[in-house]
């Protein structure tokens, strides 16, 4: 079976996620549930809500950075494909 490069860093995400939260007193497996499900934008946020303000913003800002580029490309590759 094989997994995509995306679900691999999900998982890397909730398992980060799940065991700093642990350390913080925070919800651990909601934390990690998540970050499995949404992956680097609730990498951020955690970390806005743990203090880490600068990096937590970087890591949302380029993360709905990258969406919109893949939803782009991905409309860009549909509408090439109906003409081709």
């Amino acid at each position: 079976m094989e997994l995509s490069f995306g679900f691999i860093i999900n998982i890397a995400i909730a398992i980060y996620l799940f065991m700093d939260a642990r350390k913080r007193d925070k919800s651990a497996f909601f934390w990690a549930i998540i970050g499995l499900i949404i992956g680097p934008i609730v990498l951020g946020i955690y970390f806005i809500q743990t203090g880490r303000k600068g990096i937590g913003w970087t890591i949302v800002i380029l993360s709905i950075i990258w969406y919109i580029i893949a939803i782009v490309f991905g409309i860009l590759a549909a509408i090439l494909a109906l003409f081709i």
